[in-house]
């Protein structure tokens, strides 16, 4: 059975890169540079939203459905850079290859770490696989829209079509999942800014486990899991996570309500 892995990114802005491309003083605040930014881009477009490229990776969760495990957890540690965890995430998938998960991983996850890895000089070779080292990967590879090696939900929920797409934390709570709690991506920097790594770590664990609970019931949806089966994926994910310790698994599971 191929390993299943669920995964999810939190960012700030690049304030460094930001910096560099603005030719702003050595000396200037991180807080300052970040405020720049998103005042250029809401004169652009009228959000704060970055572009891509100019996010800088601070989290990298993931849920792991391997033989008879699960298993979730955060990359690294709060103290590592972003080409340390970076990596290990590549690496992992170097190592097992991996059906990959995600969330709109395909519009923001994949985008980004693709930029930060370039960045970083990151060697991937088996994710970047199109074919000449593997055949197989000709036919199912990570990075078509259209194949499965990665798994966008959101992208095939709604049929690849941007109106009809919707966003995680209401699907999870419309499935009886628990959605987010307490944190969303807009509150990262702040957080971020207070020194509140571990917070954006939790949250980054959270998102992953909604996500693996919708592609579950999703898993279900499609045939590939029964009912029955589909019972016994849930309570090893309820299982392993009453398993942990920290208060964001103990809130986690007091909303989980199906």
């Amino acid at each position: 059975m191929t390993p299943t892995l669920v995964f999810d990114i939190e960012t700030i802005p690049d304030t460094a890169g930001i910096a560099r491309l603005n030719d702003l003083p050595p000396d200037t605040p991180a807080a300052d540079i970040a405020s720049l930014a998103f005042h250029q881009r809401r004169q652009q477009n009228g959000t704060d939203f970055l572009q891509l490229h100019l996010q800088r990776v601070v989290s990298i969760s993931c849920a792991l459905r391997e033989g008879e495990n699960f298993k979730v957890w955060t990359l690294g540690s709060p103290e590592d850079g972003e080409a340390q965890i970076i990596k290990r995430f590549f690496d992992g998938i170097e190592k097992y290859t991996p059906q990959i998960v995600s969330w709109n991983g395909g519009g923001f996850d994949l985008p980004v770490l693709h930029y930060r890895a370039m960045l970083h000089g990151i060697q991937a070779p088996r994710y970047w696989d199109l074919g000449d080292d593997d055949r197989e990967f000709k036919w199912n590879n990570y990075i078509s829209r259209y194949h499965m090696r990665h798994l966008d939900l959101m992208d095939v929920i709604s049929m690849y079509q941007p109106r009809a797409c919707a966003p995680l934390d209401e699907v999870a709570q419309l499935c009886g999942f628990p959605g987010k709690l307490g944190m969303d991506g807009s509150k990262v920097w702040d957080a971020f800014q207070r020194g509140e790594i571990e917070g954006i770590r939790n949250y980054c664990e959270t998102d992953v486990a909604n996500t693996h609970l919708v592609f579950l019931r999703f898993q279900l949806m499609r045939g590939v899991l029964t009912q029955d089966a589909y019972q016994r994926e849930i309570n090893l994910v309820r299982e392993t996570l009453a398993s942990y310790n920290g208060s964001h698994w103990a809130e986690f599971l007091e909303a989980w309500k199906a």
